[in-house]
């Protein structure tokens, strides 16, 4: 394994590999801090693919003013150990100025799916997650890229985003990875007392009562979200801040759902932390068995 701090390095090798040895490259996009959400996807990108990539990258465009861009959890070095295990043939760990150099002046914005949601509540934020995916996409110019399902709106957009500028890589989206008590895995649960994390699980329970619900026939959206917002809100260590369902591929909000692939997110505090869960309704297979189902 080698790990990589060039980007001109990183295009270099990649270019060798698709040209010269004709393999198949598979990129794992990741701000570090790795759990076993992150290490699902290394685990697909290793069967699907014949050469791995792992990008380590906390990206500081896609933070706001007062966010936790200072504090989120770097160790490349626990990071490096983890991925050892995983037969990963390359970590791409750029330092900032690489990706951004002096004078970086052009940002990616996907108008109108990057507004909603998290786009309303860190603005900003998905401009600097459609920037750097563009710029680690035409690095590693990657046969496939896998994202968790966990952040359900940037997958639609990083979607959206590689159709529209025609970009030569496949989104694999996979199923989110769970603690024991339900609770998505994310990077920021280290932030979590043990009591917050008992409380967060909730946010999964109310999810799950809502597709649950949804499949038995329910079919008025505003009944789902209030379902979800009651369960929540009973749990006095969580302040839900949003709850919304809508079309799996253009964030419409719903509230008459029918059998189009949809999506219920949440977004929500504990303690100090906030956090975002998902669960789809009618998610599609896609190929090789990978599907956007929570």
């Amino acid at each position: 394994m080698e790990i990589i701090n060039r980007r001109q390095r990183m295009s270099s090798v990649a270019r060798k590999i698709r040209r010269e040895q004709d393999r198949t490259i598979g990129l794992v996009p990741t701000m570090g801090a790795l759990h076993e959400g992150h290490l699902s996807l290394v685990r697909e990108a290793r069967r699907m693919c014949d050469v791995v990539v792992v990008s380590v990258f906390v990206n500081p465009a896609q933070f706001g003013p007062g966010e936790d861009f200072a504090h989120y959890p770097r160790d490349l070095t626990k990071d490096t150990a983890l991925l050892t295990d995983y037969n990963v043939d390359y970590i791409f760990a750029p330092p900032i100025e690489e990706i951004y150099p002096k004078g970086f002046s052009t940002y990616v914005n996907v108008e109108g799916l990057s507004e909603q949601l998290e786009g309303t509540a860190r603005p900003g934020h998905f401009r600097g997650v459609a920037t750097v995916v563009t710029i680690l996409l035409n690095v590693v110019r990657p046969d496939f890229a896998f994202f968790g399902q966990k952040d359900g709106q940037q997958a639609i957009i990083i979607r959206r985003l590689v159709r529209d500028l025609a970009l030569d890589s496949e989104i694999i989206v996979l199923p989110t990875v769970r603690e024991d008590t339900g609770l998505a895995m994310s990077s920021r649960n280290l932030y979590l007392k043990p009591e917050e994390q008992q409380a967060a699980a909730v946010i999964h329970r109310a999810l799950a009562k809502a597709k649950e619900t949804y499949r038995a026939g329910e079919r008025h959206g505003a009944k789902l979200t209030e379902l979800v917002r009651t369960m929540i809100e009973a749990e006095p260590r969580v302040r839900l801040d949003y709850v919304s369902i809508m079309d799996g591929e253009t964030l419409e909000k719903l509230d008459k759902l029918d059998e189009r692939p949809m999506m219920i997110a949440v977004a929500a505090y504990v303690g100090k932390t906030r956090l975002i869960d998902n669960t789809t309704l009618n998610a599609t297979k896609k190929k090789d068995g990978a599907s956007a189902q929570a």
